[in-house]
């Protein structure tokens, strides 16, 4: 290797800014590819027409790239440069885009080494920032010969780069959430007393899965048996979980909780810490205690069989909001040492920590009640057709929340003509979900009632998208199908998505190699084409997603070539059993899936 002539970093002190380099730390990114940075790395390399493009971070020391297209080697190999070699810097330097059209021609970089090492003449970037600002490095294009960036390509430029720092904001949000997770199992180590308690809830969002491993884990590491008592919104007592550390008690514990939700007065222990959220604890009690918990003579002798003569209730606090959200209770036989005050101690923490592990589960139970009801509210019912069949499916990705922007549909035109569509918003969350409920209502308002061919309608949704200022990148295919003497012809427009896959009734499979334009939502007009494909009785037309074809680990066309093999090996099937033999090959899918299949009667 030619020996490099090392020059003095620039000083820039925001380089070095502790907020800076933590949100940095957080993204959980280093020199290694990225397949979602590197997706925006082609994407500036396809839409400027740049041989070089990179999505790249700058530290004290060091740029490093987990997006790149075209890098020479070594450094496509090392994904990472000193900063002797970097113009990203002078980005985070200034806070504001870096545009030039011939470095060399700047004072200011014409002697970095990135001019004679890797070739940079040409250079655009724009910031990539955290949710506070704060500039952690660029999305640049690069060219190793002089260019007059245009304002086109610009704006192009900042879109990207603006999605790119979501999915940036979106890996530090989940850092942060995994650190809070961390820090609160080193707490749980800290307190050896707990450490079963603490894995056994940091092992589900389910609660009452988080209940019954709490029940079973302070049974019998501190108590004889313990009941785990939750209440509704109005406060009043409705779940029981009850566990006795010996199996043969197990239906008459079980008893005992059901008798006791059914049956408490109001001077029972249960609803005094309910009601006042204060601690008690007996370390000598009797029978009588149960007597004034409640009028069932049932509880009193249950008790007796299950061993009474100390215990301990505490509160479970809903987290932030000072109430009670349940209890915990603790008892021990005769033949089992009475609580004290450590053991109450100890109880309180495991009534906090009961509260953050039921608190968490049932936020995310709402959060997945609210992304399942948005989800299927906007996956539409498929019309029925005399002439085709169809057949959709939704597969979200492995333990997400049931919610993402991808999105099917299907609808019969006044004229006869079946519309169907597929696409893919950016994003994994709420909010991708409602742009893609947006993005699907756009199309069925700009297409429905309209002849236009199919390219005419996707630029009309191009212009849609733009002039009311959607924020999305977004990719879908729109087809049109009509049935004719011969079958059904198919018009279709690609903006930027996965090919459809045409699978033949005597069972060849092929790509439809109708050209693959850019993107949906970006500011400049781009042209659009549309396709033609003639369907025969049996054939099947395939509109799916880029999460059935895509991993990290491989390139996209190697994933759709792996789609082709599997139709083909799937020989002659129902629609459904094809679509359902697409779906369930039992590996755990990193983006979610939608899946709309066409099939010519």
């Amino acid at each position: 290797m030619t020996e490099r002539t090392e020059r003095p970093a620039v000083d820039i002190p925001a380089l070095a800014e502790p907020g800076r380099l933590r949100s940095l730390t957080d993204t959980g990114l280093d020199a290694a590819p990225d397949e979602a940075f590197d997706r925006f790395a082609r994407l500036v390399s396809d839409l400027l027409d740049v041989p070089v493009a990179l999505v790249s971070l700058v530290s004290e020391t060091r740029q490093f790239f987990p997006g790149a297209v075209g890098l020479p080697d070594p450094w496509a190999e090392l994904r990472q440069t000193p900063l002797s070699h970097s113009f990203c810097q002078h980005v985070i330097d200034t806070e504001i885009p870096l545009v030039l059209p011939d470095a060399r021609l700047y004072p200011r970089v014409r002697d970095n080494l990135a001019v004679p090492e890797l070739g940079v003449v040409a250079y655009a970037g724009m910031p990539l920032t955290d949710l506070d600002g704060r500039v952690l490095g660029s999305l640049c294009a690069i060219d190793s010969k002089p260019r007059a960036w245009t304002k086109a390509q610009l704006h192009t430029l900042a879109d990207l780069a603006a999605a790119c720092s979501s999915e940036l904001r979106l890996r530090i949000a989940l850092d942060a959430a995994e650190s809070a997770r961390r820090l609160a199992e080193q707490a749980h180590e800290r307190l050896g007393l707990l450490a079963s308690l603490s894995e056994a809830l940091a092992g589900t969002l389910d609660v009452e899965t988080a209940v019954a491993r709490l029940a079973d884990a302070v049974v019998p590491l501190l108590a004889d048996w313990a009941m785990v008592t939750l209440v509704d919104q109005g406060g009043t007592p409705r779940w029981v979980t009850a566990v006795h550390r010996d199996p043969a008690r197990a239906a008459e514990v079980t008893r005992f909780g059901e008798v006791a939700l059914d049956r408490l007065g109001p001077a029972s222990i249960t609803r005094t810490v309910l009601r006042t959220g204060q601690p008690v604890l007996r370390g000598v009690a009797d029978l009588a205690d149960v007597r004034q918990a409640s009028d069932a003579p049932e509880l009193v002798a249950l008790a007796e069989r299950l061993g009474f003569a100390s215990h301990l209730t505490v509160p479970v606090p809903t987290p932030g909001r000072g109430a009670v959200m349940g209890v915990v209770t603790l008892v021990n036989g005769p033949d089992r040492r009475a609580f004290d005050d450590d053991d109450l101690g100890t109880a309180l923490e495991i009534g906090r920590r009961a509260g953050q592990a039921v608190g968490n589960g049932w936020i995310y139970g709402e959060q997945r009640h609210v992304a399942e009801v948005l989800q299927h509210s906007m996956l539409p019912q498929l019309p029925q057709i005399p002439w085709v069949e169809l057949v959709a499916r939704y597969q979200p990705a492995a333990d997400r929340v049931e919610v993402g922007g991808d999105w099917y549909d299907a609808f019969v035109q006044p004229d006869g003509d079946l519309i169907a569509a597929i696409g893919d918003v950016a994003g994994h969350d709420i909010e991708a979900a409602a742009t893609m409920g947006q993005l699907r209502n756009l199309v069925r308002g700009n297409a429905y009632g309209r002849g236009d061919p199919v390219d005419e309608l996707m630029r009309r949704l191009d212009a849609t998208i733009s002039g009311l200022r959607i924020p999305t990148a977004a990719t879908a295919v729109l087809a049109r199908l009509r049935p004719t003497p011969d079958g059904v012809a198919v018009t279709w427009c690609n903006a930027g998505h996965p090919a459809p896959l045409l699978v033949t009734a005597g069972g060849d499979v092929r790509l439809l190699d109708g050209r693959r334009e850019p993107l949906l939502g970006l500011t400049r007009p781009v042209p659009r084409t549309g396709a033609e494909v003639l369907l025969g009785p049996g054939d099947t037309l395939l509109l799916y997603t880029d999460g059935l074809v895509e991993r990290r680990d491989q390139p996209i066309d190697e994933g759709m070539g792996q789609l082709c093999e599997r139709v083909a090996a799937a020989g002659a099937r129902p629609t459904a059993e094809l679509c359902d033999l697409l779906l369930g090959t039992g590996q755990r899918r990193e983006d979610d899936v939608a899946l709309l299949a066409v099939r010519a009667r």
